[in-house]
């Protein structure tokens, strides 16, 4: 008797994840900026709970890949950052969300 084959299913390669997203600390920054519209520098560190200069090396890098925008200003003489995700940025962490979901589906099939 021949054994019968499933059809293939379409299969999201881990090499397609996005590494720049991937990595932990700036997967936590890029949920916590798509639940919000902007948050501020300390509201992040908070919510992530990396340190000033972890968190300040991964906006950077964030920004770099044009994910985020970040922009200084001062309120009352006292600076203050704000960090907001780009239409880029969603679009990226969602895309990665999606494939995550994916690889995980086809884990329990």
């Amino acid at each position: 008797m021949a054994a019968s084959k499933k059809p293939q299913e379409t299969r999201p390669e881990i090499t397609e994840i996005d590494r720049v997203v991937h990595e932990p600390g700036r997967l936590m920054i890029l949920a916590v900026l798509h639940a919000v519209e902007s948050a501020d520098f300390l509201f992040v560190m908070r919510q992530t709970g990396l340190t000033r200069g972890n968190l300040s090396s991964h906006m950077s890098k964030l920004e770099a890949a044009g994910y985020i925008e970040v922009k200084k200003e001062f309120v009352e003489k006292i600076p203050r950052t704000l960090l907001r995700l780009t239409t880029q940025g969603r679009q990226a962490f969602e895309t990665y969300r999606a494939r995550i979901q994916g690889l995980l589906r086809l884990d329990d099939a």
